[in-house]
């Protein structure tokens, strides 16, 4: 048996434009925010305020805990933390643009449950544009963070 590196995927059946429908679901793994998650962030980001790195300067603001960054929450709506991106590989023309507000505080300790689901088509010539509506639910069912995503997808090739 001989091996192909093109059929080495995680999800076999390539997706076009025209495969997706509104409301499709994408659930996206689950995440506790950990010290380390909030110290690798602090790293990449550079943020360095105390609101997220001080346990003692939330206490004494009052804070329930350390708070996530706002783009350290964002980004557990990264799509490619799941099986659309997989999905796409032949269609996906780029990344158009994010929006993201935030609804509750995210403390050190509060596990993330986010969900992208398509909530636009737009067809093109050629391409479409595909919306997916971005939340983030806590452990306890509040809803933290909503936002969008959209992406530029090939239409399936004629043939």
């Amino acid at each position: 048996m001989s091996f192909d590196p093109r059929a080495h995927r995680l999800v076999p059946a390539q997706r076009w434009f025209e495969d997706f429908t509104l409301g499709e679901r994408f659930p996206l793994p689950s995440w506790t925010m950990t010290s380390g998650l909030f110290a690798a962030f602090q790293a990449a980001s550079g943020d360095n305020h105390p609101i997220h790195y001080d346990a003692e300067y939330c206490r004494a603001h009052g804070l329930p805990g350390m708070l996530a960054h706002g783009y350290q929450v964002a980004i557990q709506t990264c799509a490619g933390a799941g099986l659309f991106p997989h999905m796409v590989e032949e269609s996906l023309k780029g990344f158009l643009e994010q929006s993201t507000r935030f609804l509750h505080p995210v403390i050190l300790g509060d596990t993330l449950y986010p969900l992208l689901v398509v909530d636009e088509l737009v067809p093109q010539r050629s391409t479409g544009i595909l919306g997916l509506a971005a939340s983030i639910h806590n452990q306890h069912g509040v809803q933290v963070l909503d936002g969008r995503h959209r992406y530029l997808l090939r239409k399936r090739p004629a043939g």
